[in-house]
């Protein structure tokens, strides 16, 4: 990989607009390292100051551990020490990692998901229509940056963020195109859109999934036009923009997604361009049709959750773009499951569906609600959710109205919580819930909350789902500052059902 200089750097702000001020050190230098983590600094570094939180402290360890400069919109004023000054860090990072890791966004095919719910199930059915079509081609699996996990073809590991830094993402991508990888799937933040670390990139394709509110809090979003805004700036970086004709708002997404070279829709509107019909289960299993200019098929799904096939046809609508094979997108479909995601697991007796799933806002409730209705028709619905702390605060009283909707019974308890006391939260949910029509129970004891949720429907004996929401495969809990260990949702289910 090319090393740059320390002057190219500089004439790279410079030409961007991005510099204001700089000092250049006594011999210009190739750059051996580009990072904001004065941690895992190395000698030949330039050092990125960003974050609210920055302190001088940190660039004092960077230049200790041997960081040649700094890059920051302040003069921390150290004598003699060299820097480039730029107007927004935000803006300059991406800037500076494209060039850093030479550019090997453009040796890729990337497809963008974004939306308010179903990215990380949608990313893992096209990644298994790309994986199909790769297969058949004799190439190297293909990448993913999700919620779940990051696959570049070096590193296949857990993730802790929607959306990396462009730092990390600009490292994954070199990681890709070096190990052969000509397609990759990425989940696309409203935070990451919001704060450019995407800038930059040139999607291939665009995907935009729903919209709804959340993400609304003084940490996130002030309101609902900021997150959409944010969330509609994708279409200025992609080719084709796939969109769905269901989706609220669509007349406002389909405007904003003129910005791309083309446009495709999909949905179960028969005017989409990729159309679901005649939906259905069969054998315990998702079953529809699709139909395009080009073809009419059927297809299954492994997962459960009829609003699935939304997420599907976004998968369908992108390998159609990107020209594969309708046979190995059915096979590819009928197979693929998601850790997480409608994950079920039934009693011996049969009498207790559970399904443990990710969603976590009122939109994803309701859905998820509608979908157990039509697939276990007759049974109640009992619930077990919570809320994270000191963000999005709108989900409480979404996810309780939704609760108190469709369940029987609700046992609030501990998501995340962060600084806030899980008794706090679930009393702010639960003042959104009609107790005449769902009963509710504060349990902060996440496992507990389950064991007491299963002893129930054990001792009355009725056939019941039982809904577990929220955390998915996750195995920790956010307490505080810290990250405590936590078995997780399915693997409580399955000690104890």
């Amino acid at each position: 990989m090319t090393q740059y200089t320390w002057n190219e750097y500089r004439q790279l702000l410079k030409d961007s607009g991005q510099l204001t001020s700089f000092r250049d050190p006594d011999e210009n230098c190739s750059i051996l390292q580009l990072t904001y983590e004065s941690g895992k600094v190395r000698p030949g570094c330039l050092f990125v100051c960003k974050g609210a939180a920055f302190k001088k402290a940190y660039l004092e360890d960077a230049l200790a551990k041997g960081a040649v400069g700094y890059v920051s919109e302040t003069d921390y004023e150290i004598p003699g020490i060299p820097f480039l000054l730029v107007q927004e860090i935000r803006e300059a990072m991406p800037l500076l990692a494209k060039k850093f890791y030479c550019a090997p966004d453009e040796e890729l095919t990337i497809a963008a998901l974004t939306g308010t719910k179903g990215k990380t199930t949608t990313a893992y059915f096209l990644k298994a229509l790309m994986d199909q079509a790769m297969e058949r081609k004799g190439r190297p699996e293909s990448g993913l940056l999700s919620t779940v996990e990051v696959y570049d073809g070096v590193t296949r590991e857990g993730s802790s963020i929607t959306t990396p830094e462009s730092m990390e993402l600009y490292r994954h991508f070199r990681n890709a195109a070096d190990s052969g990888i000509s397609h990759l799937t990425m989940e696309v933040s409203s935070q990451a859109l919001k704060y450019h670390r995407v800038q930059g990139i040139p999607f291939e394709i665009g995907v935009f999934l729903n919209i709804s509110e959340d993400h609304i809090s003084p940490v996130e979003h002030p309101d609902f036009e900021d997150y959409f805004r944010s969330k509609l700036s994708l279409f200025s970086q992609v080719r084709t923009a796939v969109i769905n004709r269901n989706a609220d708002h669509y007349e406002e997404i389909r405007t904003a997604a003129e910005a791309a070279e083309q446009v495709v829709t999909f949905g179960t509107d028969p005017a989409a361009d990729v159309a679901a019909y005649d939906i259905g289960t069969s054998g315990g299993k998702i079953v529809f049709r699709v139909k395009t200019e080009s073809f009419d098929e059927p297809f299954t799904l492994a997962m459960h959750g009829l609003f699935n096939v939304e997420n599907a046809l976004a998968a369908i609508a992108v390998g159609t773009v990107l020209g594969f094979e309708v046979s190995d997108m059915q096979r590819a479909l009928a197979e693929v499951q998601v850790g997480g995601r409608m994950e079920e697991y039934v009693s011996e007796d049969g009498n207790i569906h559970v399904i443990v799933d990710y969603a976590h806002n009122g939109l994803s409730f309701r859905r998820i609600f509608e979908s157990a209705d039509k697939e276990f028709p007759g049974a109640e619905k009992t619930v077990v959710f919570g809320c994270p702390g000191d963000k999005a605060l709108n989900r409480r009283g979404d996810m309780g109205e939704a609760a108190s909707e469709s369940c029987v019974r609700a046992y609030l308890t501990a998501d995340d919580p962060g600084s806030e006391t899980v008794e706090e939260i679930c009393a702010q949910i639960a003042a959104h819930m009609d107790e005449s029509r769902c009963s509710w129970e504060c349990i902060p004891d996440r496992a507990k909350a389950i064991e007491t949720a299963i002893d129930r429907i054990r001792k009355e004996g009725r056939p019941a789902v039982l809904l577990v929401l929220g955390k998915g495969s996750e195995h920790a809990q956010k307490i505080g500052g810290r990250s405590v260990p936590y078995e997780s949702d399915a693997a409580v289910v399955k000690r104890y059902l």
